[in-house]
């Protein structure tokens, strides 16, 4: 009989229709059945020898929660036997001006916790969330989940995971410890998502996600000097192909909508092929050596809420002289889907894995970097500045100076008007610490208020050289240091100013917003190592604030 290998994990959800993605050990056919009347069913497609379906359930009741069962050739897989946990269940929004308004949580790098043993990196949020959630089901739950890159580290894995690599091939070899092909990216996402905790919320609460560069790599399209350098090894072509064939797999379908689903050619081509792996390896390659042959962004509405979740990695133009964090179709499509019928939203969330806004001297130093390495000093300060790009890291929207000013006046026309929605809200992780950022247009004053929320990470180390450097980056000596690197670079004045009005926090950590009308609240969760007599951990929360004016 088949098995349910991974999943299931509940993507999308609407008023009258959900998806659920399974990976089971085996074809079969999968079948989802809500205790409702609701139900779907699907066969599985087969990709490097993983068979998965994305099912689609129709059905469901606007404003009502149903539990669910997933069978496997009609065989009860899910909920799992003397499962800890409470049924799975489905939420079908309703109203979307209704009292409960609309949940969305979201946070950035999470490193796998550990089956066993003392965790070194303290209590994963996501964990400590399902936990809580699963103690009183009827606790406010996220509406929905964005998980903000990092979902996997390629290149940076676990001593279990290391182990088993060794079993396979000799990590002498490169890229060594590193996952090296599509069979050990299957490895990372079972490595996450069999977590228990993780697993049951996956399964219960509505989820988004993007990639950010450990999906990949680190560092990954910095630079076109970086790219030409990893293309001329023996195993980047391998790493590549398999980290876009996976993230399509096990990240991507789930993002899209049923209705975006149906007109798929890519996702109709795999389903149909009795092996989709030629397929979907030639889809990878083109994405690879043409990011405009494929949108990894895609747009969804939450009643009145609208998320626009933005490819700051595949979608960038690395060329010197036309340096752009995305293609120019890329930024198009973010601009119509920003300014279509703004009198229907309320409240604009922009997801990019990368900060817009970030400290002061972080911004002034990318900036400075990317005008010496498009020559604005010469040819010996441009090699300098290759090498500090990639030794700090100095790729975020910043390092892109156009980019930058693009998105900034993109934000201005949407928050400008009689329609302007109440908020405008950039959502970021990938720096390891949380912080509040506030700009205002020289121009002059929108009538949205714009916010950069950045939270990161979910599980993952924060060494204490980071803490003191992102913390001295909002000072006021970093900010004069900054000018001096924005003078010497020759930088244009950016068309927002900014201060930090939240943060920094540092820890393992989930932001929510809870949009209502148009009133909007932050809340800032840690989780906590337990204390008392059952010494479980915890979701503390040490900042919550309103957002709207």
């Amino acid at each position: 009989m088949p098995e349910l290998r991974l999943g299931p994990l509940l993507r999308y959800a609407d008023g009258a229709s959900a998806t659920v993605w399974v990976e089971a050990d085996r074809p079969c056919t999968a079948e989802v059945r809500c205790a409702d009347g609701a139900s779907g069913s699907s066969p599985t497609f087969l990709v490097a020898g993983h068979h998965y379906a994305l099912v689609l359930v129709e059905g469901l009741t606007a404003g009502t929660a149903t539990e669910y069962e997933v069978l496997l050739d009609d065989t009860p897989v899910w909920p799992l036997p003397d499962s800890p946990f409470p049924p799975s269940r489905i939420t079908a929004p309703g109203e979307a001006d209704g009292d409960t308004g609309v949940r969305v949580a979201f946070g950035s790098c999470r490193w796998a916790a550990p089956a066993e043993g003392k965790d070194p990196v303290g209590p994963d949020a996501l964990d400590t969330l399902a936990a809580r959630l699963a103690a009183d089901p009827a606790a406010e739950r996220p509406d929905v989940l964005l998980l903000l890159g990092d979902q996997v580290y390629a290149d940076e894995t676990s001593e279990s995971t290391r182990r088993w690599l060794a079993g396979r091939r000799d990590l002498d070899d490169p890229p060594g410890a590193q996952v090296a092909d599509y069979e050990e990216y299957t490895h990372l996402y079972d490595e996450s998502w069999r977590d228990p905790e993780v697993r049951w919320l996956l399964s219960t609460v509505p989820s988004c996600a993007i990639f950010d560069d450990h999906d990949v790599i680190d560092d990954w399209n910095t630079s076109a000097a970086w790219l030409a350098d990893m293309r001329a090894t023996d195993w980047w072509q391998e790493r590549i192909l398999s980290g876009l064939m996976s993230y399509w797999v096990y990240q991507h379908l789930g993002n899209l909508s049923p209705a975006e689903l149906a007109v798929d050619p890519l996702y109709a081509a795999v389903r149909e092929a009795a092996d989709g792996t030629t397929v979907l390896r030639e889809f990878a390659a083109r994405a690879d050596t043409d990011a405009t042959s494929v949108r990894w962004s895609y747009r969804r509405d939450f009643g009145r809420v609208r998320l626009l979740m933005v490819d700051s990695r595949a979608a960038r133009v690395l060329d010197e002289d036309r340096r752009a964090m995305l293609d120019p179709g890329e930024e198009q499509w973010v601009r119509e889907q920003a300014l279509e019928s703004p009198e229907s939203y309320d409240h604009l969330l922009i997801g990019t894995s990368l900060p817009w806004l970030l400290p002061h001297l972080v911004h002034d130093a990318e900036a400075w970097d990317a005008a010496l390495c498009r020559g604005e000093r010469g040819t010996l300060w441009a090699r300098l500045g290759e090498k500090l790009r990639r030794g700090a890291d100095l790729e975020h929207w910043a390092a892109f100076p156009a980019s930058f000013d693009a998105l900034a006046a993109l934000i201005a026309e949407v928050g400008s008007g009689p329609q302007a929605p109440a908020t405008v809200c950039v959502l970021s992780g990938d720096v390891h610490h949380a912080y509040v950022a506030e700009p205002v247009w020289r121009s002059g004053r929108l009538d949205s208020r714009v916010l950069q929320l950045t939270c990161s990470p979910v599980h993952n180390s924060v060494p204490p050289y980071m803490r003191f450097g992102f913390r001295f980056g909002w000072s006021r000596v970093a900010r004069a240091l900054g000018r001096g690197l924005a003078r010497h670079g020759r930088c244009a004045p950016t068309p927002v100013v900014w201060r930090r009005t939240e943060g920094p926090w540092f820890g393992n950590q989930l932001m929510t917003l809870v949009m209502r009308g148009r009133s909007s609240r932050l809340r800032l969760e840690q989780a906590r190592a337990g204390q008392g007599d059952d010494g479980r951990p915890y979701l503390k929360t040490v900042m919550e604030s309103e957002v709207s004016r």
